[in-house]
C-alpha cells in the first residue's frame, strides 16, 4: 500500500507524576508539559512511549500523552479526563472529528485546506495539509513514528487523496527519522511537484516538495477572499506578497492594478505564475526589495493605492524579539497610512504569536489615531476555520482593516 516501509516501534507505557502546576495545567485541558513539571517517571522514556498522567492525590489517571524526550515540552497530550489507548480507532475518531470542522468551508469552491492543526485537533506537532488529490504531511517531532501508519490511513480515507507528500522540520531532517526524508512521496504518485488547488473559486499551485511548510500558506484564505472582494475596479499593493496570495484574489476580483512586493525573486515568481492561473484584466507590477525599504521610498514619491495589505513574517520568534517586533508593526502600520489613498482602505496583518490581538490592535490604532485622518476599523478577523485555536499559545494569526473617510 505505502512506498516505504513503516518502522516496527513498539512504544512502552511509562507512569507519570507531576507537580502541582504539571497537574493542573493536565485538568485545564492544556496540550504541553514541560520538563520541570513532572516529578516522576517509573522508568526511561523514548520517543513516542505512552505517557499516562497520575493523580497526585489518588491513584488514577488523568490523561494521557506521548513522551519527548528531545524536547523542552517533554510530553504531548493527547487525551484530558482519564486514560485512553492511542489505537487506530483512537486517532480515527480525532480525525473525523477534525474533517467534520472543515465541512463547510468544503463547500465554497475550496480543496486546498488544513486537515489537521497541530496540538489544536489534538495531534501535536503533526500537520495534515491538503491540496485537491495530495496529503502533505508535516512532522515536528519522532513522537509520531509509532503511530504513523494508522493515522496515514484514516487520514487518506477522510480525505479521499490518493498521494502522501511527507514534509520534515529541520530537527527530524538532522535527527532519527527512521529512514524517512523530507519531501518523500509515501503513497502513491506525483507527477508534478506543482499542485494546483482551488481557494474560494481562485486558483492557485503549491510546490509540495520544496515550497515552505507544507507548500503554501492557507491560514490567510478568508483575509484573501475578503481583500478581493473590496479590490475591484481599485488599485492594490500587496507587501511581503510571497507566492501572492492577496495579489491574485485581488486581481481574479477586478482590481485595476496590483503590485506585489517582495524581498524574494522566487515567490514573486509564484505570484506571477498564480495570477496567471486566473482569467484578469489588471495589470500586475513585480517589485523586489525590502519592504521597509521601498515603502520609504514610495512614500517620498507620494505614491497611493486604494488597497494596501501589509502581511509580514513572524518578527517575533522568541522572546526577547517582542519589543522590537512591536516596533516593526508600528512602523508598518505609519507606512501604510501614508501609502494608503483618500478613502482608502489599509489591511494590517500580524503572524507572530507572542504579540497577542490585543496587542496588535492597539498598536495600528496608536499609530492611526496619531495622525490627521479620519479612519474607522472596518473588521478584525482571527484565525479561518480550518486553524482552530484550543489553547492560548495555538493562537498567532490577526488581521485588522482600517477604512480611511
Amino acid at each position: 500500500m505505502f512506498n516505504f516501509p513503516f518502522p516496527n516501534i513498539s512504544p512502552q507505557r511509562l507512569a507519570i507524576k507531576l507537580t502541582v502546576v504539571g497537574e493542573r495545567s493536565v485538568r485545564s485541558g492544556h496540550p504541553w508539559i514541560f520538563t520541570d513539571s513532572i516529578e516522576k517517571v517509573n522508568k526511561e522514556g523514548k520517543s513516542g512511549d505512552i505517557a499516562i498522567i497520575f493523580s497526585h492525590t489518588k491513584n488514577k489517571a488523568i490523561g494521557i500523552g506521548l513522551y519527548d524526550p528531545h524536547s523542552p515540552i517533554r510530553i504531548k497530550m493527547l487525551h484530558h479526563e482519564g486514560s485512553a489507548t492511542p489505537d487506530s480507532d483512537f486517532f480515527s475518531e480525532k480525525i473525523q472529528r477534525a474533517f467534520a470542522l472543515r465541512a463547510e468551508l468544503l463547500e465554497t469552491k475550496t480543496n486546498g485546506y488544513r486537515l489537521l492543526f497541530g496540538e489544536n485537533d489534538g495531534f501535536p506537532g503533526f500537520i495534515a495539509d491538503v491540496y485537491t488529490h495530495v496529503l502533505v504531511v508535516k512532522l515536528y517531532s519522532a513522537i509520531w513514528f509509532p503511530y504513523f501508519e494508522m493515522i496515514l490511513k484514516s487520514l487518506l480515507e477522510v480525505s479521499g487523496c490518493d498521494c502522501v507528500v511527507l514534509r520534515l522540520s529541520r530537527s527530524l531532517q538532522t535527527g532519527d527519522s527512521h529512514g524517512f526524508s523530507d519531501g518523500q512521496i509515501i503513497y502513491g504518485e506525483l507527477p508534478n511537484e506543482e499542485v494546483h488547488f482551488m481557494e474560494h473559486g481562485i486558483a492557485f499551485s503549491a510546490n509540495v516538495i520544496k515550497g515552505h511548510k507544507t507548500g503554501y500558506f492557507l491560514d490567510h484564505r478568508h483575509n484573501r477572499k475578503q481583500v478581493g472582494a473590496i479590490s475591484k475596479g481599485k488599485t492594490v499593493l500587496d507587501v511581503f506578497a510571497y507566492a501572492g496570495g492577496f495579489s491574485v484574489h485581488a486581481l481574479a476580483n477586478g482590481a485595476t492594478e496590483v503590485t506585489s512586493l517582495d524581498i524574494s525573486s522566487q515567490a514573486l515568481d509564484l505570484a506571477v505564475a498564480n495570477a496567471k492561473l486566473n482569467s484578469s484584466s489588471g495589470s500586475h507590477r513585480i517589485i523586489t526589495g525590502d519592504a521597509f525599504a521601498v515603502l520609504k521610498e514610495m512614500v517620498k514619491e507620494y505614491q497611493t493605492f486604494d488597497v494596501v495589505v501589509i502581511d509580514p513574517p513572524s518578527f517575533a520568534k522568541s522572546k526577547k524579539e517582542i519589543a522590537i517586533a512591536k516596533k516593526k508593526y508600528a512602523q508598518l502600520a505609519q507606512l501604510g497610512l501614508a501609502l494608503t489613498a483618500e478613502k482608502g482602505m489599509l489591511v494590517l496583518a500580524s503572524c507572530s504569536s507572542r504579540v497577542s490581538a490585543e496587542e496588535f490592535f492597539e498598536i495600528n490604532e496608536t499609530v492611526l489615531k496619531g495622525q490627521s485622518r479620519r479612519f474607522k476599523q472596518w473588521l478584525r478577523t482571527r484565525h479561518d476555520v480550518d486553524h482552530p485555536v484550543t489553547f492560548p499559545e495555538g493562537a498567532y494569526l490577526k488581521c485588522g482593516y482600517y477604512q480611511f473617510t
